[in-house]
């Protein structure tokens, strides 16, 4: 089975909201695939970047929280998709906004006490990630 090497980020602002997005349905975070030549930290800030339309200069990441697996078909074919998920603070001003050509809705910051109710139609990896970066039980 071909191996997708993809990176995301766990976005948190000044005030302690997190970034999540809406796509295709569920709550997520932003996230993507990893291009020629490119590190897989650079690929994680890169998307969070492209996804949310936030600038890339104003992304500072931070420790890896952990890498999670899931498959899922590409045409006729199944594909493993790595993602690797950094912990990351936005120091700017710019409002988020989705990127819409990927099926993304919504971008938008999360209040903490807020998180529960969003992860509970999530995917479970992306529970994990909030599971592992001690954001959710």
């Amino acid at each position: 089975m071909p191996l997708i090497e993809a990176g995301g980020g766990l976005v948190s602002d000044a005030g302690g909201r997190v970034l999540m997005i809406f796509r295709n349905g569920r709550w997520d975070l932003p996230k993507g695939k990893l291009e020629p030549g490119e590190r897989i930290e650079e690929c994680a800030v890169r998307e969070v970047s492209e996804e949310c339309a936030l600038p890339l200069q104003e992304l500072r990441r931070d420790d890896k929280i952990a890498d999670t697996y899931h498959c899922y078909r590409i045409g006729d074919r199944w594909v493993l998709k790595r993602t690797s998920w950094y912990r990351m603070r936005y120091a700017g001003a710019v409002a988020p906004r989705p990127q819409t050509v990927e099926g993304i809705t919504r971008a938008e910051w999360v209040a903490r006490e807020q998180i529960p109710a969003r992860l509970s139609g999530a995917y479970y990896t992306i529970r994990d990630v909030f599971r592992e970066a001690g954001l959710s039980d």
